[in-house]
């Protein structure tokens, strides 16, 4: 089998993989936030039971995760796994762990601003949710992007992990090539896929970044 038969074998688990990827994206971005205002929550249950979300999720490998969401439905409530889909199990385990990190990257942001950005927007008669929708957030973007890059890069290989709860995604099938062709190819083309993907990421990350020059505090 030469590479072009490879690369067409390979194109079905492409598609997968970058669904993965821009599902997770679209929940965690916002879920994120979410998480973030519970973690500074006023309210001391609602702060620690997000704090002890954080830690499960960062705590605890992505994989388990995976195949807790994914088999927990039919141990505790004894739901036929045929008629769970694969693809919502693996959406869920990604969504609930990089909420997780991105609502610290979130945090750690608008915990950074200072405080005097919220004394001159109440001088100019701002509330809180302006002063935070037009002062403070378009500034804690601009702080977080890089971090929030670094999550991205990361998700982006971590797609592969889906392969723990036997989804057909691009490494399940460079991986089963490889096994029945015996030969290291596929992962190649794997790895060609993941660094070029990452590239784009960076790419356009850094192109948002400098779209945001504007907001920088000096």
């Amino acid at each position: 089998m030469d590479v072009r038969n490879m690369i067409e074998l390979m194109q079905d688990g492409m598609i997968e993989t970058v669904k993965i990827f821009f599902f997770t994206l679209i929940f965690t971005l916002p879920l994120g936030m979410f998480v973030a205002f519970g973690r500074m929550s006023k309210f001391r249950i609602i702060r620690y039971l997000f704090k002890f979300y954080i830690a499960i999720m960062r705590g605890t490998p992505l994989m388990l995760q995976l195949l807790v969401v994914y088999y927990g439905p039919y141990f505790l409530f004894k739901v036929p796994l045929s008629n769970y889909d694969k693809f919502y199990a693996v959406i869920i385990g990604f969504v609930l762990n990089y909420a997780a990190y991105f609502g610290e990257i979130y945090r750690s942001g608008i915990e950074a601003m200072p405080i005097g950005q919220y004394e001159a927007a109440k001088v100019l008669g701002y509330n809180k949710v302006q002063t935070f929708v037009k002062i403070i957030l378009p500034q804690v973007i601009k702080k977080i992007i890089p971090p929030v890059t670094n999550e991205i890069v990361t998700l982006v290989k971590d797609t592969s992990l889906a392969f723990s709860i036997a989804y057909i995604e691009m490494f399940s099938v460079a991986k089963n090539i490889a096994s029945a062709q015996t030969t290291m190819t596929p992962f190649i083309i794997a790895g060609v896929f993941y660094f070029v993907f990452n590239l784009l990421v960076a790419f356009v990350m850094g192109r948002v970044e400098k779209s945001l020059d504007y907001y920088t505090v000096k």
